[in-house]
């Protein structure tokens, strides 16, 4: 690695700029901060959480730097933000809805029943959800948990669940509640193409910087991600209809499904008992993702739009105050339908604007940079982009309809980084030469050019010492003048990993519970994607998987794929070889915790045919990288 100097001092240029933002935006609005202290009960004596090694997996205290004036290394509008996010403590949303906030990326919600309490989103981690119960119980008594309520398929929302119920609690009939295809969405999501996201969630919520002026103040949507144990207890309830009601201990709910939304499988619930509103992810204190920095499959923003209006329609006369999965409530009918229906006009601006200029022609590059918001949507503190922004939200929906190509034949069948980067340096002049111009743009404050063209420098020649130093420094400024919490976070992770070498992925969502929630149909699937093609074009193999008391199960190689049938029908074929085990089993064999040959020698398993095709097939599969490079290849 390079002997990079540590984080630097803001550059003039970037200081300027935040300083200008300063002066645009209305700081003194001071509303969300009576808000976001409103109902507050207490917190934590000790703010480090620790899992049961004794390792700190969150720190309550880990963002008190924000209760300074915000310095120049820093977006006043993204520290603003910060600071809020990073409240901390139990609030009384009204009498007998409790949440824990600034213990994880998202609230943990509490609503009291007739016996004990149901929790909404237990967090990302067993021992942050744990904690924030305990605080909860401290001050509102030791009630047991009379249901878990799950409001969409993404982590944050369900890893903590074993933090809130024990075994002895699933051995009775403790209600799971979750809109219909959660577990289908929350397995697949961190399987399938787990491997990429988690990396890049690295760079997203910038979990391995140090926290501080000049690291990581925040993810727009929460702090960061809490790096415990993730867990997932499969629901025992779906919600399969808006209007549906269900009384939980008491509790009565009326649930709104808003699939496309923020995740695959989502639901508003309203509580008319407490003139309550609980929006999830659909709508909270920031403008979201249509599609995340992470990777993700697009969302719908006309979906999200349309949901919200009908959001208004359903639950608005009836509700004094809407709380979300993230950030802190909104009190007020006015208030509350003001923000929904602006929080709706966001999604829909965004939506309409994009599809009106690419019927023009433009590109995702000129959308992106020409749009611009409502004047009353671009000084609401809520629509900001702390999240999503407004720039890659844009190239999301554009993707959506037109997919990655611009429609220019250049862009048709470009180099690949790497030889397009080798090619770029050579036609500059070559690599010293490159950066030197770069040093040039550095010094008049062209940050993003400098990033742009350096890239090829470090995709050329990934040793290049000036090239890295120079690069680090230039992500490093454009972080600093980011309002939108992943791309600072993005640009000082690259600043970071250039500088001290890759830190691979701190958390990975692929637990054992999550792989026990997979169907047979995704584990087969999971197995099909590891298969490395081009090893096995010419082989073919047919494995079939007899299960005691169910159907056969068969896997068939052939031209690089790996198909999955299920029965024995004309698409099975004729196995080359027959394993004969229970399903248990099945699943560790496909897991890759132990092979046939192992059952077959404890008499777990009858293996008929050609055993060493079985050796043979999974000899093709290849183990994903979690370490994969970033910015460098």
């Amino acid at each position: 690695m390079s002997d990079n100097p540590g984080p630097q001092p803001a550059r003039p240029g970037v200081a300027t700029a935040n300083r200008v933002v300063r002066d645009r935006l209305p700081f003194d609005d001071v509303q969300d901060f009576d808000d976001v202290r409103r109902g507050f009960l207490g917190t934590i004596d000790d703010p480090v959480i620790r899992n049961a090694d004794g390792d700190a997996v969150w720190d309550v205290e880990g963002y008190g730097f924000l209760s300074q004036d915000c310095p120049d290394t820093a977006n006043p509008s993204l520290w603003r933000q910060s600071r809020l996010a990073a409240e901390h403590g139990l609030f009384e949303v009204v009498d007998g809805i409790y949440q824990v906030r600034g213990f994880d990326l998202s609230n943990m919600t509490l609503v009291e029943g007739t016996r004990g309490v149901l929790v909404i989103d237990p967090l990302l981690s067993a021992e942050t959800a744990a904690a924030a119960l305990a605080l909860y119980r401290r001050h509102r008594g030791d009630r047991q948990v009379t249901g878990v309520l799950y409001t969409h398929s993404h982590v944050d929302h369900f890893g903590g669940v074993r933090g809130v119920v024990t075994d002895d609690d699933l051995a009775g009939e403790l209600p799971v509640i979750a809109p219909e295809g959660f577990l289908a969405h929350a397995v697949s999501e961190n399987i399938y193409a787990g491997t990429a996201m988690a990396r890049r969630s690295a760079y997203m919520y910038g979990a391995a910087l140090a926290k501080g002026p000049r690291g990581q103040i925040g993810a727009g949507l929460g702090p960061t991600t809490s790096t415990g144990a993730i867990g997932l207890v499969p629901p025992t309830l779906d919600i399969t209809r808006t209007g549906q009601a269900e009384t939980i201990d008491g509790i009565r709910m009326v649930f709104q499904l808003t699939p496309g939304t923020e995740a695959p499988a989502e639901l508003n619930v309203h509580f008319p008992d407490h003139a309550a509103l609980c929006t999830a992810e659909n709508a909270t204190h920031n403008l979201h993702n249509l599609v995340t920095l992470r990777g993700a499959e697009v969302r719908d923003p006309h979906a999200w739009a349309e949901h919200l209006t009908e959001t208004v329609d359903l639950f608005a006369e009836g509700t004094d105050v809407a709380f979300a999965s993230h950030h802190w409530p909104t009190w007020g009918h006015d208030r509350v339908v003001a923000f929904l229906s602006e929080q709706r006009d966001l999604y829909a601006y965004l939506h309409d604007q994009t599809l009106r200029m690419l019927n023009r022609g433009l590109t995702p590059l000129e959308i992106a940079e020409r749009i611009e918001l409502p004047p009353k949507l671009e000084r609401a503190w809520h629509a900001r982009g702390y999240y999503g922004s407004v720039s890659h939200n844009t190239k999301a929906v554009y993707q959506k309809y037109l997919g990655w190509f611009d429609g220019n034949p250049a862009h048709l069948w470009e180099h690949p980084p790497a030889e397009a980067a080798e090619r770029y340096v050579e036609f500059m002049g070559g690599a010293d030469e490159v950066v030197r111009r770069a040093r040039e743009y550095f010094e008049a404050g062209d940050f993003r050019w400098v990033a742009q063209v350096l890239n090829h420098v470090l995709f050329a020649e990934p040793g290049h010492a000036a090239a890295r130093t120079l690069q680090a420094e230039a992500l490093e400024q454009l972080g600093y003048g980011c309002e939108n919490g992943p791309w600072r976070n993005f640009y000082l992770m690259g600043a970071h990993e250039l500088r001290h070498g890759p830190v691979g992925t701190p958390t990975t969502p692929t637990s054992p519970d999550v792989l026990g929630a997979l169907t047979l149909d995704q584990l087969f699937d999971a197995v099909a994607i590891r298969l490395d093609g081009p090893r096995c074009w010419n082989a073919e193999i047919t494995v079939r998987w007899n299960l005691t008391g169910s159907r056969p199960h068969t896997q068939r190689l052939r031209n690089g794929v790996l198909v999955h049938v299920v029965g024995d029908g004309p698409a099975a074929g004729t196995p080359d070889v027959t394993v004969t085990l229970d399903e248990a089993d099945l699943r560790r064999v496909l897991l890759g915790l132990t092979t046939p040959a192992d059952l077959a020698e404890r008499g777990a398993a009858e293996i008929t045919g050609d055993a060493g095709r079985l050796g043979e097939l999974f000899g093709y599969l290849a183990e994903p990288d979690p370490d994969f490079a970033i910015v460098e290849p």
